[in-house]
């Protein structure tokens, strides 16, 4: 069958903030899709979509809008309770990250995924970032031979700006930093080098003590389960504007740094026998007004669901790596109580 002879895949999307209208932007504009409705408290707001807008998931489920795939870019703490009605209703799931605030909630959006036989993609749109892919190629080519350190670096800001109003900031619906600004980062570690153990954690709240219920900085230190040990260094304390997102590998044929605001770049490669090659340009970050996040590489996920829905590629984030990621922050506040 030909691309053109493939089936349009029906979206919906749940939740209409600054991300689920990057979504259903993307679905509408996208040949192979069809955006067939939007869900959000706030439906005035949503107005230039022209398709049926919903105030609830369950009211979008029962009516004849039902869609092949149903995208939950809703506060983090409803995540997985969305992503289970939406299965539960026979649809496909793209579960904005995290998957859920808990592993046991991750592993019920497994359970009813297999039970009602539907995929579950999760959004970890750092994996498809030119030096992401050029750091995987690295490490499973093992081009740098055994990994001795790996350290992350992510120095952000978020303020009144970002916290004032909303659901940010509160422990049931956003859970806490590594949830909302920096499991990208934990999960490209987790993907590059597995599974962490031995984690020790210390967290303390410098500037967002009237802000949020959660810490704003930390140091984290593990091991990696194939060797070598690291470090995660991170907060949203920097004053104004985002500082950087890094992460520097240590191995014994040869050292890597990829860094910039939000590990866009290359800046050190010095590898045995190795010449470092020309990448493609980075797509710039997700603009937040006065915020910056990750790369803005929603489209290559849109695109990575039509595949599936039309068997012609597999999941590049599947929802065992989603609640993979989850399980290891779980385990790193954990740790930090612990300690």
């Amino acid at each position: 069958m030909s691309q053109k002879d493939q089936p349009v895949i029906r979206f919906a999307v749940v939740g209409a903030g600054r991300i689920g209208k990057r979504h259903a932007n993307l679905i509408a504009g996208h040949p192979e899709a069809e955006l067939t409705s939007l869900v959000d408290p706030t439906p005035k707001e949503l107005e230039p979509f022209n398709v049926p807008i919903f105030s609830s998931i369950e009211e979008m489920l029962a009516s004849d809008q039902r869609p092949d795939v149903v995208n939950i870019a809703s506060p983090n703490g409803l995540h997985a309770e969305h992503a289970i009605k939406a299965l539960e209703a026979g649809c496909h799931v793209v579960i904005e990250k995290p998957m859920a605030l808990k592993k046991a909630d991750a592993e019920k959006v497994i359970y009813t995924a297999l039970h009602k036989h539907r995929q579950v993609f999760v959004v970890m749109q750092n994996r498809y970032s030119p030096p992401s892919r050029w750091l995987k190629e690295m490490i499973d080519s093992k081009r740098l031979g055994e990994v001795f350190m790996v350290q992350v670096n992510c120095f952000w800001n978020r303020d009144e700006r970002y916290y004032t109003g909303g659901w940010h900031g509160t422990l049931a619906l956003d859970g806490g930093t590594l949830y909302t600004q920096f499991s990208h980062f934990i999960d490209i570690v987790y993907w590059l080098f597995g599974d962490l153990t031995n984690i020790r954690t210390k967290m303390r709240d410098y500037r967002h003590k009237d802000l949020t219920e959660f810490e704003d900085s930390g140091v984290i230190s593990f091991e990696l389960t194939d060797g070598g040990m690291g470090t995660l260094s991170f907060s949203t304390a920097v004053w104004d504007k985002n500082m950087e997102s890094s992460i520097t590998i240590i191995g014994e044929k040869g050292s890597i740094k990829v860094a910039g605001q939000y590990m866009n770049e290359v800046v050190y490669c010095h590898v045995e026998d190795y010449e470092m090659p020309e990448l493609e340009p980075t797509s710039p970050p997700n603009d937040y007004g006065p915020f910056q996040g990750s790369a803005a590489n929603h489209g290559h996920v849109i695109q990575n669901v039509i595949d599936v829905m039309h068997g012609t590629n597999t999941i590049t984030t599947n929802a065992l790596e989603g609640l993979k990621v989850v399980d290891i922050i779980e385990r790193i506040y954990q740790a930090d109580k612990t300690q």
